[in-house]
């Protein structure tokens, strides 16, 4: 909100509306930093053996192993998805305009990215489109071709309350609390950093805008991983 109004009153001051800019001399406030909650990777695939009879296993899978946001994987498409070079593209995310679903340009620029992908996610995606294959039969005339990944039985966009039901339930049977689509992302994130991956290809990866939105996010290090760094320090100083 600050920087919106310094923006503005700036314009102001431009266009001779104003004779000088009073947000100029107002100390920006400082933003708190809220660390993202985060699941283990043991966590991560109880929660997906979990809701493997859901059905949007598939999309919760693939939000799992590439740390897409929930509208990014909504709006994928299968032109977006090369299984020859292991890679998928984010063009856009499906947000609700006007109470219809519709997918839009992606959150910034750095979103439009593009994704490899491991031998395991391509076979998920390889089952998804046999399923998908399956349900257009059984749809027929109803089918409605989006040419989107994931649908619902007659080929519509999925709304994100069917993903965060699936999510839920699937939660409550692995017992864990506090867990929503994010999660999943965070997760991702953090699984990455902790293994080592660098902070700017992390960023990369999730398509932040800014390399400080990831070190906001996922600053929080784990026991195992700080302990691991004091072990390196002190093995580097021969102690």
């Amino acid at each position: 909100m600050y920087r919106v109004l310094r923006v503005s009153l700036k314009a102001a001051v431009r266009d001779d509306l104003l004779a000088k800019n009073p947000s100029a001399r107002v100390a920006m406030p400082k933003a708190e930093r809220t660390e993202a909650r985060y699941l283990t990777a043991s966590e991560v695939a109880s929660l997906l053996r979990a809701a493997e009879d859901t059905r949007y296993h598939a999309a919760l899978s693939l939000i799992a192993h590439t740390g897409l946001r929930s509208g990014e994987a909504r709006a994928l498409r299968w032109r977006d998805v090369d299984f020859g070079e292991k890679t998928l593209k984010v063009r856009g995310t499906l947000s609700r305009v006007d109470g219809r679903l519709e997918v839009t340009e992606p959150k910034t620029a750095k979103s439009r990215r593009t994704l490899p992908l491991t031998s395991a996610v391509v076979e998920i995606l390889k089952t998804q489109r046999r399923t998908q294959r399956r349900e257009r039969l059984r749809a027929a005339n109803l089918w409605t071709d989006t040419g989107l990944v994931f649908t619902t039985e007659t080929g519509q966009p999925v709304d994100s309350a069917n993903l965060r039901r699936a999510l839920n339930t699937a939660a409550d049977s692995a017992g864990l609390d506090d867990v929503c689509v994010h999660t999943l992302r965070h997760s991702a994130a953090t699984a990455w950093l902790e293994s080592g991956v660098n902070l700017k290809a992390v960023s990369e990866l999730l398509g932040h805008a800014d390399i400080r939105v990831t070190a906001d996010c996922y600053g929080h290090v784990t026991e195992a991983t700080s302990r691991a760094a004091m072990d390196t320090l002190s093995k580097a100083l021969g102690i």
